[in-house]
């Protein structure tokens, strides 16, 4: 029996003992989460396959979340149960691929089309000490160096153990071990690994081991220091340094967020090729190489009566691409250019972006909102599909989201919202993408 599973066996019968304690009954939550959500993605200039992606389905996201139990360590249990069903993605557009085990939102068959649902159930054994939270189980951490994925008709989950502690004023220490991710296309736990490594078949190249620690300090009420360090075993090391501020100026706020990540090699990813990373290594013509990263950016956002106004620039140095943990089914980083469609961190790469949204509560309208992102990054270094090397490329990303939740009546919390995105490139066998996904989310309270 795996560590995990043993682990939530011995909690629910720690549990089953003290069920009638009160907390864990009249404190415990549950809520049934549906996401309608539709994505047509257009593959423009170039011969790959496919030239389109077209999925659309129906999620479902259901939630307990227990109380804990009397005494001085409180028990409890968390589950998560997710359910998608397939309302259209024939005719091939699914975006499943010879190395992919999914498409864009729901997981192929071996004949390569979409099945008509998939499903899966999560189990969290918790146990609390004053402000200190112990979980092992199913875990959606959102952490600088390990961030759920939620950006799809089902979120990603992973499977490990976390130990949260508040007992320190103004402290918050963070602890864990991930050994398995789940996909949001996807019903099965798989190994973890990163780009270049995680081509599908016999050359796939993963690790079940993730070792992460950190900490946020509050400096002042507005100024908040953080640092995390994060391990993928056999791939690589990652040490991560923050720091937000909110400083009022005149009738706004601006928030300046600062960020650096140092990423470098662990064990086989030194030495063995299977290992690699993707970038441009100078003089390896394969592209792929040990991780070799440094990561600097700022992102300064000014809010005033209902405008945000925001401005930012990402230097990517090293002989890779930024490193996160990417089983090659959709995931997401820390880093503030993971947009919609790219996240601008490649090898050598240089980012400046702009942003502006706003809030329509302030003309009359609560509820609606409105944004703009646009991003151009360039000195990118990568190898075509060739082997031929090439520097000074670029690209740009422009994300438009407009999105409405109903504040009152018989339809009060439904949300619809809109994603299009737009993305070039003269990236050496890249194909430019425009993109549109349409989301009707509700979220029902049960408990």
């Amino acid at each position: 029996m795996k560590k995990s599973t043993l682990a939530v066996a011995v909690a629910l019968g720690a549990i089953a003992q003290q069920a009638g304690a009160a907390g864990f009954i009249e404190d415990s939550k549950a809520t049934l989460g549906l996401r309608n959500f539709y994505i047509n993605t257009d593959n423009r200039e170039g011969t790959a396959n496919p030239s389109r992606n077209e999925e659309w389905g129906q999620g479902f996201d259901l939630r307990f979340i227990s109380g804990y139990t009397q005494g001085t360590v409180g028990f409890g249990l968390d589950a998560i149960g997710l359910l998608g069903v397939r309302l259209d993605s024939g005719g091939g557009t699914n975006g499943a691929t010879a190395s992919s085990y999914g498409g864009t939102v729901f997981p192929s068959k071996s004949n390569g089309e979409a099945v008509d649902n998939y499903s899966s159930l999560g189990l969290t054994a918790k146990a609390k000490i004053s402000q200190t939270e112990l979980k092992l189980g199913t875990l959606q951490p959102k952490l600088p160096v390990i961030v759920t994925n939620d950006g799809r008709m089902l979120p990603q989950t992973f499977q490990g153990g976390q130990i949260t502690s508040s007992d320190i004023k103004d402290l918050t220490l963070v602890a864990g071990q991930i050994e398995k991710a789940k996909g949001r296309n996807s019903s099965n736990n798989e190994s973890l690994s990163i780009s270049g490594a995680n081509s599908r078949g016999a050359n796939w190249r993963s690790s079940n081991k993730f070792y992460y620690a950190g900490g946020d300090y509050k400096i002042t009420k507005d100024l908040t220091a953080q640092y995390y360090y994060g391990n993928l075993e056999d791939f690589y090391k990652q040490h991560f340094l923050g720091l937000t501020h909110n400083w009022a100026i005149g009738p706004g706020v601006l928030k300046s967020d600062l960020r650096y990540f140092n990423s470098s090699d662990d064990g086989n990813n030194g030495n063995q090729s299977a290992y690699f990373s993707t970038g441009n290594y100078g003089g390896v013509n394969s592209g792929r190489g040990k991780v070799d990263n440094n990561l600097y950016s700022g992102l300064f956002l000014y809010s005033v009566a209902g405008h945000t106004f925001g401005g930012g620039y990402q230097v990517s140095n090293g002989s890779s691409d930024f490193p996160w943990l990417n089983q090659g089914d959709g995931s997401s980083a820390y880093i503030t250019t993971d947009m919609q469609i790219q996240k601008f961190a490649r090898a050598g790469e240089r980012t400046w972006q702009a942003r502006y949204s706003y809030d329509f509560a302030k003309v009359g309208v609560p509820g609606l909102t409105a944004g703009v992102v646009y991003l151009k990054g360039d000195h990118i270094d990568t190898v075509s599909s060739n082997r031929t090397e090439f520097t000074g490329q670029s690209e740009w990303e422009r994300d438009i989201t407009v999105a409405y939740v109903v504040p009152e009546g018989p339809l009060k919390n439904v949300g619809v919202a809109w994603k299009n995105a737009m993305w070039r490139s003269d990236i050496a066998s890249a194909r430019n993408q425009d993109e549109n996904r349409l989301i009707v989310s509700y979220s029902i309270p049960l408990l």
